[in-house]
């Protein structure tokens, strides 16, 4: 099938769902990724309880034929309760939704292996995957702490979200990427940063969320970890830059993202 790619919720979160949705089509996206719930102290974000943004996000999928990826963003805490999660997962059946994008912030293993299997249960029943991100500054900070929460669920419904700039940041060497199981793998994020990076943990977030460099304008060696990835897999281009929010239109942003993304899949040697 080859790639498919998304227009991650970072890289225009200035647009209501509806705006991004068409963005993503006129940019030529095949899919989008939309927020529901916060990663932080952003939001709210009223897809998750208003039924007026609800019908016109569905009309806007159904007008355009962009297809809902992902949706952000299931925080696995100390007191996860996997029942709350009920209102998130219903609304992401609605839209259609494939894959949830889910943290680990539970320091007990034991326990995060448990509230992740609970989850990954009704992601399962509602018709999408829990994808776990390691993120260095979270529980799950790198690729071999994500893989053993994988094998101990061991669920249809689980699976490693692999970001760009994460690996480049933690401790996940190429080769365990591409040692992962390829079903653990339903998506992947694209985006760039500089090889030297300030390792504290606030600025690692800062970053993450609003200081992302595009695809190839940065030091992330794009062939080796594209080798690493199964071939058909969608890839959410993930640049989040919150300086040019309100300066560079949100669909020339979009351009941008999507145009060195292909490129960096070209440059690799695989058909963009």
């Amino acid at each position: 099938m080859g790639y498919r790619y998304s227009l991650a919720f970072l890289t225009t979160a200035e647009l209501s769902p509806p705006e991004a949705v068409h963005v993503a089509a006129e940019a030529g996206y095949d899919m989008v990724g939309l927020r529901l719930l916060p990663a932080g102290t952003d939001g709210p974000y009223p897809l998750l309880s208003d039924p007026t943004v609800l019908k016109q996000t569905q009309a806007a999928l159904a007008e355009t034929g962009v297809a809902l990826a992902d949706i952000e963003i299931i925080r696995i805490t100390p007191d996860f309760d996997p029942q709350a999660t009920l209102p998130f997962l219903e609304r992401g059946a609605a839209l259609g939704a494939r894959n949830i994008l889910t943290a680990g912030y539970d320091p007990d293993m034991a326990r995060m292996s448990d509230s992740y299997g609970a989850f990954c249960d009704l992601a399962q029943a509602h018709g999408m995957t829990a994808d776990l991100e390691f993120m260095p500054w979270t529980s799950i900070p790198d690729v071999r702490t994500a893989a053993a929460q994988m094998r101990a669920v061991n669920h249809p419904a689980a699976g490693v979200l692999v970001d760009a700039l994460h690996v480049q940041r933690s401790d996940s060497p190429i080769d365990e990427i591409a040692a992962l199981n390829p079903a653990w793998i339903h998506y992947a994020q694209l985006c760039d940063g500089p090889g030297n990076f300030d390792p504290a943990p606030e600025a690692l977030i800062a970053t993450a969320r609003g200081k992302r460099l595009m695809p190839g304008d940065g030091d992330v060696d794009f062939t080796a970890l594209l080798s690493a990835l199964p071939r058909d897999i969608v890839l959410s281009v993930e640049v989040a830059q919150t300086a040019r929010m309100g300066v560079v239109p949100a669909l020339e942003r979009a351009h941008e993202a999507i145009a060195k993304a292909r490129a960096v899949v070209e440059a690799a040697g695989l058909p963009a």
